[in-house]
């Protein structure tokens, strides 16, 4: 062969690894960061190409010398042997840096990752204000969402609501929010060219389901393909920086989508100690990305830590309290985080929840832990009770005969008591009662159709218990002439809707409470006085003095 065709062959041959390298890069996007095991695994990739690369051309020289009579000495091929020896060492650094990055060998510096502050539960946790309770969980707000989605015929042939629904705090109230996604490739080729054209927002209180429709599409999402790729798009930006596993897709205050991309940082060794060291904020419209320290971010921004690396956090704090080995043999004073969590609106910041037990698996929480997404900041609440599956099953007991289910616990303050409280679904998932668990005395239940009526039996409760109800002391007092006065069904309930002479807002009584019967002796010119709760534009009655 003359030599201009072997050089041919040989070009040919190595445009053909570096696109091979390429195409590999372009679909695992690792980050080149010692710190990632993808480029550890995509160098130990680039040793074993270049090594057959080389092998092949041997090869083909041997082949063309002797012919079918070739015979080639790989074991004295000096090449081969620096390649198996450089390929060794990388793998070999690899195993020795997982090793010494491990907790078994850090267990001092895992357990100091979060710092936790011991503080008292009605301090922290104010009275319920019904305004902001979330009685939605994620399976929920699924379920309404493909609702919508399939409401929309000009639409759901196209797309299909993502399943991120972020919880969030929009304009003071809990929301969740979840981009739309295109219902297969076809369907993107068709599409792309726009863009997304809208979100879904549900808001947790109301159970209100709203498809935002943007005046421009979202163009960078986790649906799209090639460059528009919200991975590959942060990737070509950022090419040294590990982002996490779960990128947050949150509005801010105007309603404009953006995708909250943390960046991991590596505080032990080389690859252990996560928690996260900046963050990457990128505009879901136009792509635009502006990066932060991970204590400048905005305030609007909810998420930065996952629910599930803050609980990582506290297992490590929980459990490595006396060292690695007293966490697997002895497990003296271990503690670590329950099965499950759930999100509370503190501040206008989310918080996860979730209970503390004992490693060995009892039945009850020891207290539990408040942690807040956006700072990482974590608070301790010793506070004994049942876990959250007792209570969800002391629930579910008391309407075993409906085989409803439960959902995960909310943490709420009730009259100073510590309270769970949970929604009761149906088998297709929809809301039909609430109930109340006492934490410390998980035998206390009460059951209502309405998140009212369930409250004021729980009130009740405690009463009987010898623990005085302390809303009256935050009701409103009203006192004016009725303007108007008009009944309304909700929910198969009876209503009283009351506007006042000189008032702002509509006061709503809700007979299916028994002391507020009386008002229907009063009609339009009557003087009347009200205890309500504050409300958005309407004002829920809680007593008729």
């Amino acid at each position: 062969m003359k030599k201009g065709k072997r050089a041919l062959l040989y070009g040919i041959g190595i445009v053909a690894a570096l696109v091979a390298v390429f195409v590999y890069y372009y679909i695992t996007l690792p980050a080149i960061n010692i710190h990632s095991s993808g480029f550890w695994f995509f160098l130990l990739a680039l040793i074993a190409a270049a090594a057959v690369v080389c092998a092949a051309r041997k090869a083909g020289k041997e082949y063309r010398k002797f012919g079918k009579n070739a015979r080639i000495d790989w074991k004295g091929w000096k090449p081969l042997r620096l390649f198996a020896g450089v390929f060794i060492a990388v793998l070999a650094v690899y195993l020795i840096g997982d090793l010494l990055s491990s907790p078994i060998i850090n267990a001092k510096k895992y357990q100091q990752l979060l710092t936790v502050e011991e503080r008292n539960f009605t301090d922290d946790v104010r009275e319920v204000d019904y305004s902001t309770i979330p009685l939605l969980d994620k399976d929920s707000a699924t379920l309404l969402g493909d609702r919508k989605m399939g409401s929309l015929v000009e639409m759901v042939s196209q797309f299909e609501a993502a399943d991120d629904y972020t919880q969030i705090n929009y304009q003071g109230k809990p929301v969740r929010v979840t981009p739309l996604v295109y219902a297969s490739p076809i369907k993107w080729l068709t599409n792309q060219r726009k863009g997304i054209p809208a979100y879904i927002m549900i808001d947790m209180t109301t159970q209100d389901t709203e498809v935002v429709m943007l005046e421009e599409g979202i163009r960078y999402s986790k649906s799209e393909y090639f460059n528009r790729n919200l991975y590959r798009h942060l990737r070509f930006r950022f090419p040294t920086y590990i982002f996490d596993d779960q990128l947050f897709f949150e509005i801010d205050e105007s309603g404009t989508p953006y995708w909250v991309c943390p960046v991991k940082k590596f505080n032990i060794g080389l690859f252990g100690g996560q928690t996260v060291g900046r963050v990457v904020l990128c505009n879901a419209i136009t792509g635009e990305c502006v990066d932060y320290a991970v204590e400048d971010v905005p305030q609007w921004i909810d998420k930065v830590y996952s629910a599930e690396l803050l609980m990582d956090l506290y297992d490590y704090h929980g459990v490595l309290v006396h060292g690695y080995f007293n966490s697997v043999l002895g497990q003296k004073d271990c503690i670590r985080t329950t099965e499950g969590y759930n999100y509370i609106a503190l501040d206008d910041d989310v918080w996860v929840y979730t209970g503390l037990t004992s490693v060995n698996g009892d039945q009850s929480n020891v207290g539990f832990a408040l942690m807040n997404q956006r700072t990482m900041e974590t608070r301790y609440y010793k506070v004994e009770g049942a876990t959250e599956t007792s209570a969800m099953a002391s629930a579910e007991g008391q309407v075993q005969n409906l085989k409803y289910q439960a959902s995960f616990p909310l943490l709420l303050n009730i009259s100073g008591e510590p309270t769970y409280f949970v929604a009761l679904k149906d088998g297709a998932g929809l809301v039909k009662k609430y109930a109340m668990i006492n934490v410390e005395k998980y035998q206390w239940v009460a059951i209502g159709d309405t998140v009212q009526e369930c409250e004021r039996n729980y009130s009740q409760l405690l009463e009987t218990n010898g623990i005085e109800s302390t809303r009256t002391e935050d009701l409103k007092k009203v006192t004016g002439v009725i303007e108007v006065i008009a009944p309304v069904v909700i929910e198969g309930n009876t209503h009283y809707y009351i506007c006042l002479e000189g008032q702002e807002g509509i006061f709503d009584v809700d007979l299916s409470n028994e002391d507020l019967i009386g008002i229907v002796r009063y009609q339009e010119g009557d003087r009347i006085s009200l205890s309500c709760e504050e409300g958005a534009g309407l004002h829920s009655v809680a007593d008729i003095p």
